[in-house]
């Protein structure tokens, strides 16, 4: 089993080594979606046009030997555009199910907030239930089953933002910033005669993902540590500058989280750490600031992180 689990944190360090070719100064952003992959969840991407947020989702699926399905939201898209649709073959004389993107195994929803609330629920219908209903039918859907959504911040005309009970279903929430000048230059220098995302193959099989996936899911997590993660999210719900808390969905969420990056770091248990570093993604997009606080200045993160200051942590484990 150890020699099993060292393979597969040498495939996960590919696959990072992988995106780092292409993403320049985005290890951090790649070794969140490697933790969303593994802990079976979504992945939000949100910052403004041209950072890579398409260009990441593509690094990660060209590693993998899944699968890769894309589907660019605009206004007159529908959800049949997305399921897929029935369509009668008049030889056979009956109907065929012709599918749609969403039966991929890494699913790229570029720009979701574009299209209309109803073929966004078709969507999320399937990232929440792991299938689809096509003219009464459900159709489970592949495994591995990963969706990362980009959106834009900036411009909201002609965009449906997505309300807070279809923002819960991502467990992570990520930004990616301007690289620095250095990290720009670096880019001009690696993109100036090929692209390098065409160098890099796939890393990683359909059968070592699903293998490693199922491993996270049996990584040990204290009853400390999930009173830890208790203590936060009660604590979000009753914070003066927040007008709703997080929700159950979002206390599993963490906890998911939280064993993926455990086993990414080559441990079969959570540290208090792991939930400390990445309760501002998995938590941040589930609250909602009332009127006082977005008037103040405030953000989503700063109140999470004044959260973690005043929340204790458990340093170890007491015995009876």
């Amino acid at each position: 089993m150890m020699q099993e689990k060292t393979l597969y944190n040498d495939r996960i360090e590919k696959v990072i080594s992988n995106i780092n070719k292409v993403m320049v100064g985005k290890e951090e952003e790649a070794v969140l979606s490697l933790v969303a992959l593994l802990a079976q969840g979504h992945v939000l991407l949100e910052d403004v046009p041209g950072v890579g947020k398409t260009m990441m989702v593509r690094a990660l699926a060209k590693s993998l030997d899944c699968d890769f399905k894309r589907i660019q939201f605009t206004p007159d898209l529908l959800p049949s555009d997305v399921t897929g649709v029935s369509i009668y073959n008049p030889k056979e004389l009956e109907f065929e199910f012709r599918s749609g993107p969403i039966l991929g195994n890494i699913v790229l929803a570029d720009e979701i907030n574009r299209t209309s609330p109803k073929t966004q629920s078709a969507l999320l219908e399937g990232m929440e239930e792991k299938n689809v209903t096509v003219d009464g039918n459900t159709i489970p859907l592949k495994r591995p089953f990963f969706v990362m959504a980009t959106q834009n911040p900036i411009e909201y005309e002609g965009t449906y933002p997505l309300p807070e009970a279809q923002l819960d279903r991502f467990i992570l929430k990520l930004n990616m910033g301007y690289p620095t000048p250095e990290q720009e230059l670096l880019m001009l220098d690696l993109t100036s005669k090929q692209h390098p995302i065409e160098s890099i193959s796939a890393v990683m099989t359909r059968d070592e993902l699903v293998s490693i996936q199922e491993e996270v899911q049996h990584t040990y997590i204290d009853q400390n540590v999930q009173q830890y993660i208790i203590n936060l999210v009660q604590k979000t719900r009753h914070n003066k500058s927040i007008y709703l808390g997080v929700s159950p969905r979002g206390s599993i969420a963490l906890m998911k989280a939280a064993k993926a990056y455990a086993y990414m770091q080559g441990r079969d248990y959570v540290l208090p750490d792991d939930v400390k570093y990445l309760a501002p993604y998995v938590l941040s997009h589930r609250i909602i600031l009332n009127s006082e606080a977005k008037y103040s200045g405030l953000t989503s993160d700063q109140v999470i992180q004044a959260i973690m200051t005043d929340t204790h942590i458990p340093i170890r484990k007491e015995f009876g």
